[in-house]
């Protein structure tokens, strides 16, 4: 199975910047996007072989994420539950016969770390959300998780390191995530791999440059990491301030 996560920074500004090439080139069983700043009935998207899913943010152009997926779902939810986290539109959960998918966009800390306490709350309850469905089967989760987890998945840690998605304490929740059980499947494979960034800064030729952070994951219950075949960046894909990333997992 292949899954593909991309935060697109805008769904109706990436259609016209070749998403749909992009998209069907990719080849998905599965393809999650985040950050597509939309609101029901403001695009016109038919992705044939496809089913679709999406989730709002209250707030119009801001946030939001969807699911296209070729196998048909068990059940599909939205939000976490929880009416504090829920008026994003950042989390859509498909349920299969044997895992649950999980697609995210994790809130932005902000300048000045301006909102890292709301960012602390919304890792604890995402953290013991995917907990109590790793509880049930194993989950995959993807999407833009807003950190670089390590100095090795950011050209500039050292300066850095007071930056939204590089604080100590963002990267502290990512790793409790993981020691909850489960795997980067990224760093699984690719543990000692510099250079490997899915988003740079629109500004300063960033992209030029790859001088770029490691933002966007997909990240298995830890009892599916021999079940992982590949995981990827596809640095080669325009279209958005991030690239696509995937996993092809036999499951």
């Amino acid at each position: 199975m292949r899954l593909i996560s991309w935060n697109v920074n805008g769904l109706r500004a990436a259609v016209k910047k070749g998403f749909e090439e992009s998209f069907y080139g990719l080849n998905a069983d599965i393809f999650c996007l985040q950050e597509t700043k939309l609101q029901e009935g403001q695009i016109e998207l038919d992705l044939a072989g496809y089913e679709d899913y999406w989730c709002y943010a209250e707030k119009k152009g801001y946030s939001g994420t969807a699911v296209f997926t070729s196998p048909t779902p068990l059940n599909v939810r939205y939000n976490l539950g929880i009416p504090e986290h829920d008026s994003e539109g950042r989390v859509i959960t498909l349920e299969f016969e044997k895992f649950y998918l999980v697609c995210v966009y994790t809130p932005n800390s902000q300048e000045e770390l301006k909102r890292l306490d709301y960012r602390m709350n919304w890792e604890d309850a995402f953290r013991e959300y995917v907990c109590s469905l790793d509880a049930e089967k194993p989950v995959i989760i993807c999407g833009d998780m807003n950190v670089a987890h390590e100095e090795i998945d950011l050209k500039n840690p050292a300066t850095n390191h007071f930056s939204a998605g590089f604080s100590d304490e963002e990267r502290g929740k990512f790793s409790e995530l993981l020691a909850a059980g489960f795997t980067d499947t990224f760093r699984y494979l690719y543990p000692d791999l510099e250079g490997a960034y899915s988003w740079w800064s629109f500004r300063t030729r960033a992209r030029e440059r790859n001088a770029g952070w490691r933002i966007d994951y997909f990240l298995v219950s830890d009892r599916l990491q021999d079940h992982i075949e590949r995981a990827y960046i596809c640095p080669e894909i325009y279209g958005s301030d991030h690239c696509p990333v995937g996993l092809d997992i036999n499951i």
